[in-house]
């Protein structure tokens, strides 16, 4: 279905009353009338309005967002027949296992591109496990979304991305474009995550992520001779831990960021190789593996390279703090031409 919400007009300071609309796209979940769309759809909308393929247009109540995973949950008001009766004959869609998907499967997109409704787009999986930086570069990335070369644009946001069985394996976030339209790369949020965050907000309105407090980037080679001082240390692979957020679960656990003297020298700080048992290779690694199997309370173990030597930290992990403000959008983010070397997990 199509999403429409309005938000003041701010640029418009002869009319302060006046208000803009945003468009996206959405889908049924359940049989309760709980709709799936993106966050930053609804922005700070508490009322919006969704239009079925039949016309038909109903008041849904935002229920709960996410904007850490760019999830929110919508409900249609019952509070006249024809509503009533929408919910006694609507058909959830069916979501499937993300993890099962391949590159090269075939893939539908769904959604209201410039406000062309009900448009369907066809293309295959490009690419899974894809880390998809933070708005502007600032917060907190989001992992393991699948990459696409189905066509979407903008007004796709928040629509399902289907599997040729007709089941939801993910949903229309973002595309990768200078140009603000489709260049052949698209992002969408996995279903797996959709499956694990929705409950939720629909129980509380909200999600707790958990949070390790520390920014880092993978190891390259260069950057591996560099920080460590050695040619021994060359094959060395795991994630350069640059800051360290101060009494986070890291900083608490004695990990150690980056550190300048005072020549404006810049000190290695640890190098993160290995996870609960498990190694790992990227910062992807890292934020993929927190965000699927671990939850706000539940320790994990560090495996940290430090002065040549390997040595366990462990950690007891938060709830992340409140530190970006949401903005608003009327379509499709738009990642930086460069993903963020920082991400943080």
């Amino acid at each position: 279905m199509q999403i429409t919400s309005k938000i003041p007009a701010a640029a418009d300071p002869l009319n302060p009353q006046s208000n803009a609309t945003t468009l996206g796209s959405g889908f049924v979940y359940d049989s309760q009338g709980h709709i799936i769309t993106n966050a930053h759809v609804v922005g700070d909308a508490k009322i919006v309005d969704v239009t079925f393929v039949d016309g038909n247009r109903y008041t849904a109540k935002v229920i709960g967002t996410d904007i850490y995973s760019d999830i929110a949950v919508l409900q249609i008001s019952q509070n006249n027949t024809q509503a009533q009766h929408l919910l006694s004959s609507v058909k959830p869609l069916a979501l499937s296992n993300s993890s099962k998907l391949e590159v090269g499967d075939q893939v539908i997109a769904i959604g209201n591109p410039f406000g062309l409704s009900d448009t369907m787009t066809t293309g295959i999986v490009s690419g899974v496990g894809r880390l998809l930086p933070a708005a502007s570069g600032i917060g907190f990335s989001i992992p393991n979304t699948i990459q696409t070369d189905a066509p979407i644009n903008p007004g796709n946001s928040g629509g399902p991305l289907l599997n040729t069985q007709g089941q939801v394996i993910g949903m229309n976030t973002a595309i990768f474009s200078a140009t603000g339209t489709f260049s052949g790369i698209g992002f969408a949020i996995p279903s797996n995550t959709i499956i694990r965050i929705a409950p939720a907000l629909i129980e509380k309105g909200y999600y707790l992520h958990p949070y390790l407090g520390l920014n880092g980037a993978t190891l390259t080679s260069d950057l591996s001779q560099n920080l460590t001082g050695g040619a021994a240390a060359t094959n060395l692979k795991g994630i350069f831990v640059d800051t360290i957020t101060k009494n986070g679960p890291a900083d608490k656990a004695g990990v150690h960021g980056s550190t300048i003297d005072q020549y404006s020298k810049k000190h290695a700080g640890d190098v993160i190789i290995g996870v609960d048992g498990h190694n790992i290779v990227r910062i992807d690694d890292l934020i993929s593996y927190i965000d699927q199997h671990k939850s706000v309370g539940d320790n994990i173990t560090l495996t940290v390279y430090r002065n040549g030597h390997a040595i366990d930290l462990n950690a007891t992990l938060t709830s992340r703090p409140s530190l970006i403000p949401f903005l608003t959008a009327p379509s499709i983010p738009h990642p930086p031409a460069r993903p963020a070397p920082l991400p943080h997990p």
